[in-house]
């Protein structure tokens, strides 16, 4: 009975080893060629993962990037630097952060912008259907100005629609009310508002498509009787703050530039104007831009430029008669809200093909002058750059960090003579040799005291000599030098000289 038993366990154990023997091939067999290990590589076909490529291949449609694309996903490398100056903070704008938790507050009050531009009571009232059939038709257009698919494929046309009204229609409603300067009693944006607001509306990944806007204002201004200014100056005005400028005081030339974006258009108001006789406008550019205690020290002297400059209108030329050099930069204005500024335009011009990379150059110029806090104090001094953070240390970390994290496009620099002209400057034999008497001895106003004493004491001291010497020859003409070099020898064992105070034979003979 027992023997029975344990014969029935054994088959029963060697049919449960074998089934599972099966069922192990059999899964290694459907498994996909990716989901194998690598210990297990010999049990399937080599046909298999081949036919699995060329399968993927076939089937995956991965579109292109079109030339419509303009707003963009921030680069990971550029987050990670500082990843609160590209999203926003209290508001947004578009597909990439539409319906974020966080952001949920300022939607309620996108909601009540639109509730008073459509309401029926108002005297001149916009009718909303026709903006509804607008956002309608550019919806593809506009959609495909994005280049994140991933994220515009939770958004239906219906939704994305909808975003582009509500949002454009805020956007529009902001800035004809600051632009009428009505009191903030009347107003839904409360004081703190209006800098976070403005730093928000110029990130990249905060935007509309320009010519959606344009639609949406020229539809609900068609119905005023009133004159307003144009959306390009009204965009201005309200983002020109970010550089400390006045928007009473933008160009005629200004009103009539272009933009994918607000962010693009901005940028156009700021870009270089390159003078005709330069050729090339854009070339290589071979060395980065010395430091500016480095240029102070070889005679290059910096000055501010004027104000109706361009900020990125930077010049060097000859000073004070071919000697010296003269390095001529328009003011920054400088702190935690314009960097923000400065980061999206660098981060666009290094995702959009279709732009020259010249604010990305005047970032790397200024990284070149910034080294240290001395750096951003002489920059202060000169009237280059003004700031409102704590300390000059502060000022050049944030300076250096705009480009951290960035390669310079070296090939195609607007600043190409300036830098290669400053760079030639530096290493000849003048420049040099100033910059080691500076940099020895009159670093500072306390080294250069003492080194003047030094030269005027070595200067007593060789008139001194001088007059020893003179005195020294009247003696030589009554004796021979022979005559003292030996008194000299003999002096520490004679005691006196046997020719300075002693007669002469001629002294003996008219006494006698």
């Amino acid at each position: 009975m027992g023997s029975g038993n344990l014969s029935r366990l054994l088959l029963q154990k060697i049919t449960c080893s074998c089934s599972r023997r099966k069922l192990h091939f059999v899964a290694i067999r459907k498994a996909p060629a990716d989901d194998i290990s690598p210990s297990a590589s010999h049990t399937f076909h080599t046909s298999n993962w081949r036919a699995s490529v060329k399968d993927k291949l076939e089937n995956d449609n991965i579109p292109g990037e079109t030339n419509s694309v303009c707003i963009y996903k921030v680069p990971p490398n550029m987050l990670w630097v500082e990843k609160k100056a590209y999203e926003p903070s209290i508001i947004s704008i578009g597909p990439y952060h539409h319906g974020e938790q966080r952001l949920q507050a300022m939607e309620d009050l996108k909601w009540r912008y639109f509730h008073r531009l459509f309401n029926p009571e108002q005297q001149h009232g916009v009718k909303l259907e026709p903006l509804m059939d607008a956002m309608e038709k550019l919806e593809e257009k506009a959609r495909s100005c994005y280049s994140d698919e991933v994220r515009l494929r939770l958004l239906s046309p219906e939704r994305f629609a909808k975003m582009m009204l509500i949002d454009g229609c805020f956007i529009v409603e902001l800035f004809r009310e600051l632009q009428q300067k009505q009191n903030w009693e009347s107003s839904f944006i409360k004081r703190w508002m209006l800098p976070t607001l403005r730093r928000d509306l110029i990130m990249l990944e905060n935007q509309l498509p320009l010519f959606v806007i344009c639609k949406l204002f020229k539809l609900i201004t068609s119905t005023t009787t009133e004159t307003t200014p144009s959306l390009q100056k009204l965009a201005l005005g309200f983002f020109n703050p970010l550089l400390q400028r006045d928007h009473l005081g933008i160009q005629k030339n200004q009103e009539e530039v272009e933009g994918k974006h607000f962010l693009d258009l901005f940028r156009s108001t700021i870009l270089p104007t390159i003078p005709s006789d330069k050729y090339p406008a854009r070339d290589k550019q071979k060395h980065m831009m010395r430091s500016i205690s480095e240029l102070t020290e070889v005679g290059v002297k910096i000055t501010a430029a004027k104000n109706d400059c361009r900020p990125l209108d930077i010049s060097f030329g000859k000073w004070k008669l071919n000697m010296g050099r003269k390095l001529m930069i328009p003011p920054l204005y400088i702190d935690d809200h314009r960097a923000t500024l400065f980061r999206n335009m660098l981060a666009f011009e290094k995702c959009h093909r279709l732009c020259h990379p010249d604010v990305t150059t005047y970032l790397f110029f200024f990284d070149g002058l910034v080294n240290s806090a001395k750096d951003v104090g002489l920059l202060h001094y000169k009237g280059v750059l003004h700031h409102s953070l704590g300390n000059n240390r502060e000022v050049a970390k944030l300076i250096n960090n705009l480009c951290k994290e960035v390669v310079p496009d070296m090939d195609e620099s607007y600043l190409h003579m300036e830098v290669n002209k400053t760079n030639s400057y530096f290493n000849t034999w003048y420049a040099r040799k100033r910059a080691v008497l500076v940099h020895h001895y009159f670093s500072s106003w306390v080294v250069g005291i003492s080194t003047i004493g030094a030269i005027f004491a070595l200067y007593l001291t060789l008139i001194q000599t001088a007059s020893g010497v003179a005195s020294a020859l009247d003696r030589l003409h009554d004796n021979h030098f022979c005559s003292y070099l030996r008194d000299s020898i003999l002096l520490p064992f004679s005691g006196k000289p046997s020719t300075s105070n002693g007669p002469t034979a001629g002294e003996d003979e008219s006494k006698g």
